[in-house]
């Protein structure tokens, strides 16, 4: 009879339990999972079953936890995202929630870049935690991922982005991520970029304040390696302030977008 034991197809016998089945392959699990749901029962297992063991407090080795991530992206994509490095530029509102997508995506490497410290006003959209208050966010950020994805290779500089140091930071991604909040640092970035590194796409973000309709962040090709996330227009101002809702949106727009390039994908 064959089932799948951690996403891993396996033979057992007939009139096999689960938790025989846990004493022989995992006894110390004290988390039995059975085609989704915790089992606390000892129920005998049918054909086709998906179980998951899980001891509490262990950290799933590199190849029990890609076979998992394997299982749900299929394995030619994940192989492609594994292989694959993205560089993000910028790690507050926009930025860290990238970042976070994309570990948990599976994408194997990751270079993030920002010299501002973690403050209390960016708790309302960050993906920071108050016990990281004035800690530099690229490091803050970097311990984060690790408690998500221990596997993903993170970069991380504590430093200010300027034309100088973008092509030796960024020149070997695959795909750039502008996440800052200055136009006038945006500016840069791209134009800095795509003129340095040439044939390498560079998705930003432009508009996503306030909490408007999440319906009107898009995402737009405006040049051959330039797509351009949010509703272009909406900024922070007195009254239209960056709200986590909104900003996420635009976040996860971005991660799609860099998800859909690393496969041969237009975003859009």
């Amino acid at each position: 009879m064959k089932i799948l034991l951690n996403e891993q197809p396996l033979e057992i016998s007939p009139g096999t339990r689960l938790r025989q089945l846990r004493d022989q392959r995992q006894p110390k699990a004290d988390v039995l999972i059975r085609n989704g749901y915790a089992e606390t029962g000892d129920p005998l297992l049918a054909e086709g079953d998906s179980i998951v063991f899980i001891q509490r407090g262990q950290i799933p080795s590199a190849k029990e936890l890609e076979a998992q991530l394997t299982a749900r992206h299929s394995p030619g994509v994940h192989q492609r995202l594994k292989q694959a490095t993205v560089g993000i530029a910028g790690l507050g509102g926009l930025g860290s929630p990238i970042a976070v997508a994309l570990a948990r995506s599976g994408v194997g490497r990751l270079i993030l870049a920002d010299f501002d410290v973690v403050e209390p006003s960016n708790l309302n959209r960050q993906q920071y935690f108050i016990d990281q208050l004035g800690l530099p966010k690229a490091e803050a950020l970097k311990d984060t991922l690790a408690r998500i994805n221990p596997y993903v290779t993170i970069e991380a500089h504590v430093l200010r982005l300027a034309p100088a140091n973008i092509p030796s930071l960024f020149g070997a991604v695959d795909v750039l991520v502008e996440a800052f909040d200055a136009a006038e640092q945006k500016a840069m970035l791209v134009e800095t970029f795509l003129s340095q590194c040439p044939g390498k796409p560079l998705v930003a973000g432009s508009g996503m304040a306030g909490f408007g309709p999440a319906n009107s962040i898009v995402t737009r090709q405006v040049a051959s390696n330039l797509y351009l996330v949010g509703d272009g227009e909406t900024a922070a101002a007195p009254g239209t302030g960056l709200m986590a809702p909104r900003v996420g949106v635009a976040a996860h727009h971005q991660a799609n977008a860099v998800l859909r390039l690393l496969l041969g994908e237009t975003p859009q």
